[in-house]
């Protein structure tokens, strides 16, 4: 049975949210014009939150319409076949509803929602401006989900997700026979979304999107009721509250990619991550001027323009990762629905409105009378947030390059500009810098701020330095740092971390809630470290010293043969030597739900295009059984995890589980797996796979006929026939009483093992069965064939294929847990300036919201 009503009524809810914001809009910017009669004011915003609250309801209702079909499985909707599957968990499920384009642009509509309904109730005095800024957002943003084609025009106006999939796919042949056809299985969710950060990460990095809205809103509601400073007050705590989440989502992006990808970091400098950490950039620069805003009027003619700046970066990197501009630039980029041109209207739209009023109200915005002192708080708050900009600009033009392409092909050019081949190097050249200077101002800063220093007396500043030269030094000798510009970040991160330990010692002898600069700064200055040390002083373990190649393909012939030389071979059960490491590749696994960890492939037989298998043997994990041989277990589908075991010159052994799919559409997709240590993380994953799902081929039989004890050769290992012993057991048989079997015991000697298989020969209700054992550790398969009584000889029969391999690259990653240090200190150094700057705003809302009261009461007792 199709679902047609859920779907109907989640496009039904889609058009009323639509017309609801635009009534919003209509409403709020009436109740905020200056000439509507005071009278009317009230009714509009009464008039305005009713209609905002039908668009809220509708939101949750579109929500609960797409988790539902996705949910309970509705393959007849394009969006759930398309992005998920029966044998996805619950999580996993959760992440597909934002796996798409449609999905994204909901949960960013839902997180607008949530934000403009606490504004309304917290903000009453700011309610119409601000709100107005909202409702034209909500009414753009669900435009990109409507759906609707405009008869006669032929024009569609958004992409909606409650499609069905004979809508989208008309001409499938399957419709032509059957018109209510429904698939039985999704699409399934991307390999590499995958992963718990995939739940959180893009929620976290969407409310930091919307976020951004608030400050924006409020910078234009300033300009647009000449409330030239009042706008700062309430906008700044939510300006920090947006660069915490904000930053928190990047941080979760960067994470999953360090566990997911495999190409063994946590920054790429991707033109999709590009696109969300410019924005926050511009967004820290806008934090720091709005600080000094109300004293100092350069600083808000630039927080003006930095906060809506860094809104307007959100529309262009959303219109950058949606339109498709960046095709094969990023693997991280949708695909074009044809929403390029609402995307450039949207993006147009705020950026012409915007610079328009701020260009209107320029005029009227104050101007300093003398120039800033060298010596004062604002000159070094201007330097680090010019700096901050200037680190912004530098990635966005690179990032950029596939739009001056698209933009010279619009006006019939061809530009051909392309994106730097070694990506990383390019940006960390120029990076690298950058944040050499920002870092150090954030020391210097913070004793200007705290006024520790003046013109008179800079000397204050000699203590931190002498200590972090002292300490630099000591690192860069036992290191062994000799690079110039890693010289440079070192001294100037730990200068950061003194200098402003320094003064957060002395704020904490005070009011520590004054202090959450200092730590986000040192916050900072401890990630840099990490990055320093972590990324340019990764180390290759896995080097090939075997002379072979590995592979003649590009991917691992590029750079002169780089993945050649980084990548080693292991066989099934062969232990290699490995730098300070002895491996072996001990297993393939799989993962069982209910099952704690990974289980052997070996002991369930999977059922294919399903997520069930059938158990092999009963399973035992710890000594706990958990189901019983011929059970169906549910399993997690197409993922299996290669066993390999670490062993130390020390004697300690550990086991890492790297992760490969192989996936139809994208190959293999492999994920690495970590080692954690206090001072390093071991990273490993594996490039090249033998497939665990197809079955071997075999190469023709070839015939031995033997005695007992005599050798012969099969694939250059020698094979010796010990013994053949009578036996009451054939597995997989049972034996009835007039039955014989008898089995081979043949050793096969390796290099540096040896091993045993024993083929049966079974005679059974008077007819023959041979029970063929097959080897994986040396790739072959015996049979036995035939008894001769009257020689003494045996025949057997024996087939061989390629062994099972993997590649596998491992790196180790010194002193990474400082990164990860940092970003926790940074997290908590926002956190605490955000409660205080919410807390001073609160706090001066209800002075303000009492003064007002106040009269109005006097005014009453007078009349009496």
């Amino acid at each position: 049975m199709i679902h047609t009503t859920i779907g109907s009524a989640g496009h039904l809810l889609t058009i009323i949210a639509f017309a609801s914001a635009l009534l919003a809009v209509f409403a709020y910017f009436k109740a905020g014009l200056i000439g509507t009669p005071l009278g009317e004011v009230s009714s509009w915003k009464k008039y305005a939150r009713v209609v905002f609250s039908i668009h809220a309801l509708c939101v949750l209702g579109i929500v609960f319409s797409l988790y539902w079909i996705i949910g309970n499985h509705y393959f007849e909707y394009h969006y759930a076949w398309k992005n998920s599957s029966l044998s996805l968990p619950t999580g996993y499920t959760i992440s597909s509803f934002w796996q798409d384009q449609e999905g994204s642009f909901l949960l960013w509509i839902f997180w607008n929602v949530v934000l403009g309904s606490i504004l309304i109730f917290s903000n009453r005095s700011w309610e119409a401006p601000v709100m107005t800024i909202f409702a034209l957002v909500q009414a753009f943003l669900t435009s990109m989900i409507l759906g609707v084609v405009i008869p006669g025009l032929d024009l569609k106006i958004g992409s909606t997700p409650f499609l069905l999939m004979k809508e989208v796919m008309p001409d499938l042949p399957v419709y032509q026979m059957d018109p209510n056809f429904i698939a039985k299985d999704g699409n399934g969710l991307n390999p590499l979304l995958q992963n718990y950060w995939m739940v959180i990460h893009p929620p976290t990095l969407f409310l930091g999107f919307a976020t951004t809205l608030i400050p924006f809103s409020f910078a234009i509601a300033g300009l647009w009721t000449k409330k030239i400073h009042e706008w700062v007050r309430p906008a700044l705590p939510w300006a920090l509250f947006s660069a915490l989440v904000l930053g928190v989502g990047i941080l979760m992006g960067a994470y999953w990619a360090y566990e997911t990808l495999n190409f063994g970091s946590y920054w790429n400098w991707d033109p999709v991550e590009n696109s969300s950490i410019v924005p926050w950039l511009i967004l820290i620069a806008a934090i720091h001027t709005m600080i000094i805003a109300r004293r100092n009027a350069t600083a808000l003619k630039t927080s003006f323009i930095l906060a809506i700046a860094t809104f307007i970066l959100i529309l262009y990197s959303t219109f950058m990762t949606r339109s498709g501009v960046l095709g094969n630039a990023s693997v991280h980029s949708f695909t074009d629905l044809g929403l390029s041109g609402q995307l450039l209207i949207y993006l147009l739209t705020f950026t012409v409105v915007a610079i328009a009023l701020l260009i209107y109200r320029w005029k009227d915005l104050p101007s300093d009378e003398e120039e800033v002192s060298t010596y004062s708080q604002e000159f070094w708050i201007f330097i680090g947030a010019t700096l901050l900009c200037l680190s912004g600009f530098q990635i966005l033009a690179t990032t950029s390059i596939p739009v001056y392409n698209k933009i010279a092909e619009a006006f019939g050019g061809v530009l051909n500009m392309a994106l730097p081949a070694d990506q990383i190097a390019h940006y960390n050249k120029f990076q690298l810098w950058f944040f050499s200077l920002i870092i150090v101002l954030t020391g210097i800063g913070q004793y200007f701020w705290w006024k520790r220093v003046g013109k008179d007396k800079l000397q204050v500043l000699y203590n931190p330095l002498l200590i972090a030269l002292i300490i630099s030094a000591a690192v860069i000798t036992y290191q062994g740092i000799k690079e110039i510009q890693y010289i440079v970040l070192l001294t100037t991160s730990i200068f950061a971390i003194v200098s402003n330990g320094a003064i957060l010692f002395q704020i904490l002898k005070g009011n520590y809630s004054l202090s959450g600069g200092a730590v986000t700064h040192i916050g900072v200055a401890l990630m840099l470290l990490g990055i320093l040390f972590s990324s340019a002083y990764t180390r290759v373990v896995s080097i090939n010293n075997s002379g072979l190649m590995i592979s003649r393909s590009a991917e691992f012939t590029n750079n002169d043969n780089k993945e050649n030389k980084e990548n080693i071979t292991l066989w099934l059960n062969k232990p290699e030597k490995m730098g300070d490491y002895m491996l072996t590749w001990r297993d393939v696994r799989v993962e069982p739900r209910h099952i704690p960890g990974y289980i052997p492939k070996s002991w369930v037989d999977m059922i294919e295009n399903d997520f069930h298998a059938v158990a092999l043997r009963d399973i035992v994990v710890n000594d706990k059984k958990y189901n019983s041989k011929g059970d169906t277990i549910e399993v997690f589908p197409e993922n299996f995890y290669y066993e390999i075991e670490y062993r130390e010159p020390s004697g300690r052994v550990f086991n890492l589980f790297p992760r490969a799919q192989i996936n139809p559409r994208m190959g293999l997709v492999s994920s690495p797996d970590i080692q954690r240590e206090l001072d390093k993380d071991l990273y490993t994953y594996v490039s090249m796979v033998t497939n665990p799902t197809a079955e071997p081929v075999w190469s023709p039989t070839e015939n031995f006929t033997i005695s007992m004890r005599d050798t012969f050769f099969v694939n250059d290992y020698v094979a010796i026939l010990e013994n053949v012993v009578r036996t009451e057991e054939v597995e997989g048989m049972k034996l009835g009483e007039g039955d014989a079997a008898v089995k081979a015991m043949i050793r096969v000697l390796d290099k540096d093992q040896e091993f045993v298989i024993t083929p049966s020969f079974v005679i059974r209700d008077r007819l023959v069965a041979r029970k063929p054992e097959v080897n994986k550790d040396l790739g072959f398969r015996v049979q036995f064939q035939e008894i001769d009584p009257s020689t003494g000889k045996f025949t057997f029969a024996v087939n061989t294929t390629q062994r099972d391999f993997i590649v596998m690259k491992a790196t180790e990653k010194p002193l990474i847990n400082i990164l990860w240090l940092g970003t926790f200190v940074l997290v908590i150094g926002f956190i605490m300036a955000t409660v205080r700057r919410f807390k001073d705003f609160i706090k001066m809302r209800d002075k303000e919201n009492a003064g007002v009261l106040k009269p109005k009461t006097n005014r009453k007792a007078a009349a009496v």
